[in-house]
């Protein structure tokens, strides 16, 4: 059975309204007064803008990115020629002997940017040596060369196919063929006598370069460590099919060079 409410609590709807309409009237007054004393405006809510295309923030100057010579995954690729990528290894060189090396492309902006891939403006093969090192002799960065390194700056078949591959792929126009003063795997061809283990192969490759400066005047050894450059310098020019058409087409130029220990020059070999 429904029991009905109390009078005092019995409210028609009609009087419902009316009695909130007249808290109103009491309240309003003072509550605009508060926010009007504590400057708090209700705005008015903006009609909805159409999203913008958001911008990135600009990268902070310590992480520029250093482009140079970054390959076409990474920056615009601009090909150098053989006389210029000559000239820079020259200069870096020149930088190197004074004292005044400047290491660059070598920051932490460079290392990611080569993750992308490579470009390499030249190819160097040089002895294994731990005295040459091209990247510092040349004052080159990550990335600006292609370095192959055996003991006595050997051309076998793995170094002419790296060679191919830089010069086919990544469009490498200049090898340097550097041989050094005082190197040992030239002194033990020319001292001859017996060498054990895999150093035989290598002694027998570097024997030719003897042979050709056996009645050449002048000190035995640097005259062979020249010879030797330029013999495989010589090699790699008329490596077939790809390096000899490169060479002949004039996108590939092929130097030797020295490199001394005492002075840190390089110098390019007629």
């Amino acid at each position: 059975m429904l029991t009905s409410r109390p009078p005092c609590l019995s409210f028609s709807p009609l009087l419902q309204v009316v009695g909130y309409a007249f808290f109103l009237c009491l309240v309003g007054p003072v509550i605009a007064s508060e926010r009007a004393s504590t400057g708090d405006h209700a705005e008015p809510a903006a009609p909805a803008a159409v999203p913008a295309a958001e911008s990135k923030p600009a990268a902070p100057a310590d992480a520029a990115v250093d482009t140079t010579h970054v390959s076409a995954a990474v920056a615009p690729v601009e090909s150098i020629s053989a006389p210029e990528a000559l000239g820079r290894l020259i200069s870096g060189n020149q930088r190197f002997i004074s004292g005044d090396a400047e290491h660059p492309r070598q920051s932490k902006a460079r290392r990611g940017a080569l993750a992308g891939g490579q470009h390499p403006f030249a190819i160097i093969l040089t002895c294994a040596d731990s005295h040459v090192s091209p990247e510092i002799i040349f004052d080159q960065g990550l990335g600006d060369l292609f370095v192959l390194r055996n003991a006595g700056n050997l051309a076998d078949d793995h170094v002419l196919g790296s060679i191919e591959y830089v010069v086919e792929h990544l469009h490498a126009g200049l090898v340097m063929v550097l041989g050094h003063s005082k190197c040992g795997a030239v002194s033990a061809a020319v001292s001859g006598g017996k060498v054990p283990g895999h150093i035989l192969i290598i002694v027998e490759d570097i024997e030719p370069a003897v042979e050709a400066v056996a009645d050449k005047p002048g000190e035995m050894v640097d005259n062979a460590i020249r010879a030797k450059a330029l013999l495989v310098a010589r090699q790699i020019s008329r490596s077939k099919p790809i390096l000899s058409s490169a060479v002949e087409a004039g996108h590939l130029k092929v130097v030797a060079a020295r490199y001394d220990l005492s002075t840190g020059q390089v110098v390019i070999l007629p």
